[in-house]
């Protein structure tokens, strides 16, 4: 369905980056709050840890909220109206009335990312989500620093006017959003989608847990890192986020049959160093683009990894906002949880070495998490970006590597069949159907060919066939 020239897929990711742009820029430890507040000489701490707060709730509930994508467009369209008006009033001179339309404004916006998940889910094919999420991405951080310039350099109220009309053009964007014919929800049996809401529970709750932890290291991010190089506004008002736009935009590039898997690990130790560099290197301009560079290029990763993870489970559930939102409402749990603790350790004076302590101690519990959270995703998900390349192969040259691997040898004959399904994306239970055996039995071979192989997951099972196909003969 084209709309005045665009895409309805093309729509959602404008009124996407338009409102969360304003978001990242204003409630969410944007720059905007921050410079209006120093502006009149006020405590910023308690409206930035209220709106993330009242942000995280708006994503929670958002599931209760909108059950159908005509609920959800209203619901969008509500948001952008009530945030704008609400944002308004940051015009006056501070009263307690600030704090009441900020947090609103942050609950309701939280409720619309959430929603956004049905346009995610109906305008996007599964296989080219990572590409509309990192669209998304990258378009709201673009106009995120624009805002941030003209708050910082300019004035913090010209900054706010223009938060506000890239809410107007959210709202004008949103209303020439497709409302489809039938109901978007998937018809499922009672049977088939208690199956259904049983085998995503466990994946998805592993992946808040995931996204939870690590995030703790963001919060950390803008309550220690960032402030130690506030000296340097000029840079930090237009680098800050460069280095994630550059991360999402190598991530999007890569051809579909190129593995990400070890960009997760990669993202990690990326943080891990940005704490280690900090706790090190000066305060020098070339100090921050080291730090940052490291911090912010990680968190460009794994907010595509989580982003695209969610948005290939929507297809699983009955309520694709329950499923994004809960998914980014343990993102920002995270990053508020890591924000009191650093404004803990900054705000007291606390060593300076604690803060380095922290965050290598929550990589390494990241990297304790992550190979289970592959694990559960790869026997949920078909077939995904971050987790291996071999189903993006076509079925013919599937084929021909598998058939050219070395590793049937070390494999019964049985144990060849179902690899043989496992790398082509095959659930256990369509394997057991294909083959007339029970699902036990397939997980207990399955665990025989890990064992022979010298691999622990689905996807380090179809890296092996990918390495096999490039190396010589």
């Amino acid at each position: 369905m084209e709309q005045i020239g665009f895409s309805s897929r093309r729509l959602s990711v404008i009124v996407f980056a338009l409102s969360f742009a304003w978001l990242l820029a204003f409630p969410f430890e944007g720059q905007i709050l921050y410079a209006l507040t120093s502006y009149h000489g006020l405590a910023t701490n308690h409206l930035v840890f209220g709106a993330m707060a009242a942000h995280f709730a708006g994503l929670l509930t958002a599931g209760f909220m909108v059950t159908n994508i005509g609920a959800a467009k209203q619901l969008l369209l509500f948001a952008f109206a009530f945030s704008g008006l609400a944002s308004g009033a940051f015009f006056f001179p501070p009263s307690p009335f600030w704090t009441i339309a900020l947090l609103s404004a942050a609950f309701m916006i939280g409720v619309s990312v959430a929603a956004w998940g049905f346009y995610f889910k109906h305008d996007t094919p599964k296989e080219e989500r990572l590409v509309t999420m990192a669209d998304a991405l990258i378009s709201a951080n673009i106009l995120m620093i624009l805002l941030n310039l003209s708050a910082v350099h300019l004035s913090p109220h010209f900054g706010l006017s223009l938060a506000i009309l890239s809410l107007v053009a959210a709202f004008l964007f949103a209303r020439l959003l497709p409302i489809p014919s039938g109901d978007l929800q998937v018809k499922h049996s009672s049977a088939e989608s208690d199956r259904l809401h049983n085998s995503t529970l466990g994946p998805l709750t592993f992946l808040c847990l995931f996204i939870l932890v690590i995030t703790i290291n963001s919060g950390l991010m803008y309550h220690v890192q960032r402030p130690s190089f506030a000296h340097l506004e000029w840079l930090t008002s237009w680098y800050w986020a460069v280095p994630y736009i550059v991360a999402l935009l190598v991530l999007r590039n890569l051809r579909r049959n190129q593995n990400r898997a070890y960009s997760l690990y990669v993202a990690i130790a990326m943080i891990g160093f940005s704490f280690i560099f900090f706790l090190l290197l000066g305060r020098s301009w070339l100090d921050y683009l080291v730090v940052d560079t490291l911090m912010l290029g990680a968190c460009g990763m794994l907010d595509l990894f989580w982003g695209t993870t969610l948005g290939e489970m929507l297809d699983l559930g009955k309520n694709p906002a329950r499923i994004m939102g809960a998914g980014l409402a343990a993102n920002v749990l995270g990053v508020l949880l890591g924000g009191l603790l650093g404004e803990h350790i900054f705000g007291g004076g606390i060593q300076s070495q604690n803060p380095t302590l922290l965050a290598l101690s929550i990589v390494c519990l990241a990297l304790v998490l992550l190979p289970p959270l592959h694990n559960r995703l790869d026997a949920l998900l078909k077939s995904h970006a971050f987790l291996a390349a071999f189903t993006a192969l076509p079925a013919g040259e599937q084929d021909r590597t598998i058939a050219q691997s070395r590793v049937w040898g070390m494999l019964t004959e049985r144990e060849g069949e179902i690899a043989a399904l496992l790398v082509k994306g095959s659930t256990y239970r369509m394997i057991a159907g294909e083959l007339h055996v029970s699902e036990n039995t397939v997980k207990t071979h399955v665990k025989n060919i890990y064992s022979k192989i010298g691999v622990q997951s689905r996807a380090e099972l179809m890296s092996n066939f990918i390495e096999a196909k490039s190396s010589p003969k």
